[in-house]
């Protein structure tokens, strides 16, 4: 158990180490998207498509993400069909249209591996759209391995911001004696820390900027359903 909270615990100092300027530099290319208009999308796939469910829709989050949240994405309706569905070449590029990625929009996709077709596609439709594209990935384990897409590209090739999760290769960061496969990922660990890290350093340029960031309150404090109605209302996409 020691060593479980000693991976977590150096895994977050590492990247608070490592990775401080591109979170804050995603923070402020977020609050400039925002204030100039356009439109912050987050999106992942598998068990990365909880990096989008940290961003949307809970208290202390900002209000305005847009998540690309397709359940074919998730472990939802089967555990392995998001496995197959996130190497399709020119899937992403039908998702890119139905929710009209545009010209400085910003898109933030989450790939452990940064190898499959899914991500490395929405990251180069998004570019090719005039997004810019910011990246949370595991650079140690996508450097070790080839792309899944047809273009040969790694998301890491193709973001404008890359932000390292600082994991292992595989993910799984310990292992026990007597198995041989490894248990206790981080991936999940670290992304929940960098999102709160970007969220933070968005509020913070929007309130330097004189605007006051919208943020979702938990409903589970009496007096709060119409705060968050209200921000609803006003960012939540209708397509």
């Amino acid at each position: 158990m020691k060593e479980v909270f000693e991976i977590g615990l150096n895994l977050i100092r590492k990247i608070e180490e490592t990775q401080s300027e591109n979170l804050e530099a995603s923070g402020i290319l977020i609050a400039h998207a925002f204030m100039n208009g356009h439109q912050f999308f987050v999106s992942g796939s598998g068990h990365s498509h909880t990096v989008t469910e940290e961003f949307y829709g809970r208290a202390g989050g900002l209000a305005f993400v847009k998540p690309i949240l397709t359940s074919e994405l998730t472990l939802t309706e089967h555990p392995t069909k998001s496995s197959y569905l996130e190497r399709l070449n020119g899937y992403a590029s039908i998702l890119a249209e139905l929710y009209h990625i545009s010209k400085d929009d910003v898109v933030l996709i989450a790939s452990n591996s940064g190898r499959n077709a899914y991500p490395v596609e929405l990251a180069i439709e998004s570019k090719k759209r005039g997004a810019k594209v910011i990246a949370i990935t595991n650079i140690n384990h996508s450097s070790q391995v080839t792309s899944r897409h047809e273009s040969g590209l790694l998301l890491k090739d193709i973001a404008d911001i890359v932000i390292d999760n600082c994991g292992v290769i595989g993910d799984s960061a310990l292992q026990l004696e007597g198995m041989n496969a490894g248990m206790c990922p981080t991936s999940s660990m670290a992304n929940s820390f960098i999102v709160q890290a970007i969220n933070v350093a968005c509020g913070q340029e929007l309130l330097k900027n004189g605007v006051q960031p919208p943020v979702f309150v938990s409903l589970n404090c009496d007096g709060n359903e119409d705060v968050n109605d209200k921000l609803f209302k006003k960012y939540t996409r209708v397509y």
